[in-house]
């Protein structure tokens, strides 16, 4: 434990003192962790075999209400964090990670929650021949999520401050190859602060009051993506969804939607091929059609140009059935017009992913 403290403080000095002084909206941090991998599937408890430690360093950028989204949402603050992960196993390996990140802030300022989504590097994926036991991760680079919650205090002493709290990472690649059971780390942590101005401007107040109104809105989506079944060395084949729902928006910050998806995973195509095949005793259909349509309700939460989607669905035409009837989709929008945006989102059942979803859609 003490050399990774050592390597967090040296990082944390080396980053805050190159900074620009007169940068005195920035505050950077530094953290040094230590925590469980949760055993949420009996595929990897041989690969829980220690405790996993590692850093978390970011940069943040604080708001003071330049913009009206930013005292709608008590003023948070943006930025990029990098992640070392050390998970003590030579099957599972290390995990180096990069995210774009959201810190909110509660209770006058002293609780920070922060989520953050990015990118994830794996030291040593599944490989049949050299590393067929990691049945976490199937591929070097994958999509990964935090949420930290934190006690925060900044400018304790001469711009230093402290910081401790709870960090849950999920690292997974959304079923794009198989094997793909994933991993969760929980961690305490506990870390420094430097912030580049001992004085802060003021925060500028503006609450709009009057009620947020507008007419029902029309939004067509196309969603693709690759992604194989759990069947190992199945193949990656591509998938298409078309998505139309209405949407009315009920305040400034979120929307009420409901509509319908129609799929076309080419992987349930094969799958369904397979398992005619491989379990003949069952007598399943190798002909079945592996179409599926849903509909859905769903909630957009509004922060600027970024939306945060969630949605709960029901399959009302799935012949194939290989899932259950119900599906779940996150999603992170960037509106680049005041109608057309992209997006990223993950589907699932449950707890199991079935897709990592790429988006174009028009918002009419």
């Amino acid at each position: 434990m003490r050399h990774y403290l050592y390597l967090v403080f040296l990082l944390f000095y080396g980053f805050a003192f190159s900074q620009n002084a007169k940068e005195k909206r920035y505050f950077v941090e530094a953290n040094y962790f230590y925590g469980n991998i949760l055993p949420h599937n009996n595929a990897i408890k041989h690969l829980i075999t220690s405790h996993p430690e590692g850093i978390l360093l970011g940069i943040n950028r604080k708001t003071y209400g330049s913009a009206a989204w930013q005292s709608e949402y008590n003023f948070p603050d943006y930025g990029l964090s990098f992640q070392y992960q050390r998970n003590k196993n030579e099957i599972l390996g290390d995990l180096y990670g990069l995210y774009g990140h959201y810190n909110f802030y509660f209770l006058k300022r002293n609780l920070q929650f922060r989520v953050g989504q990015g990118i994830a590097y794996s030291t040593n994926p599944y490989d049949k021949e050299t590393n067929f036991r990691n049945f976490a991760y199937s591929t070097r680079l994958m999509p990964s999520t935090y949420f930290m919650l934190n006690y925060n205090k900044l400018n304790v002493w001469k711009g230093l401050g402290v910081q401790t709290g709870l960090l849950l990472v999920h690292h997974s690649n959304a079923n794009i190859k198989a094997p793909n059971t994933s991993t969760n780390t929980m961690a305490f942590t506990v870390g420094l602060n430097y912030n580049f101005s001992e004085k802060e401007p003021e925060y500028t107040f503006e609450k709009d009051t009057t009620r947020y109104t507008e007419p029902l809105r029309y939004t067509v989506v196309f969603r693709s993506g690759v992604n194989e079944s759990d069947v190992i060395g199945s193949g990656q084949y591509p998938f298409y969804v078309l998505s139309a729902y209405v949407d009315k928006r009920i305040s400034k910050k979120s929307a009420i939607q409901f509509g319908g998806d129609f799929f076309w995973s080419l992987y349930l195509k094969e799958y369904i091929r397979y398992m005619a095949i491989a379990y003949y005793e069952k007598n399943s259909d190798p002909n079945v059609d592996y179409k599926r349509a849903g509909f859905f309700i769903g909630h957009e939460l509004f922060v600027n140009r970024f939306t945060f989607e969630t949605q709960l669905g029901y399959y009302v035409y799935d012949p194939a059935k290989i899932h259950a009837s119900f599906y779940q989709r996150l999603g992170l929008k960037f509106y680049m017009t005041r109608n057309v945006f992209a997006g990223v989102g993950l589907k699932t059942h449950a707890a199991k992913a079935e897709a990592l979803e790429c988006s174009l859609g028009i918002r009419l």
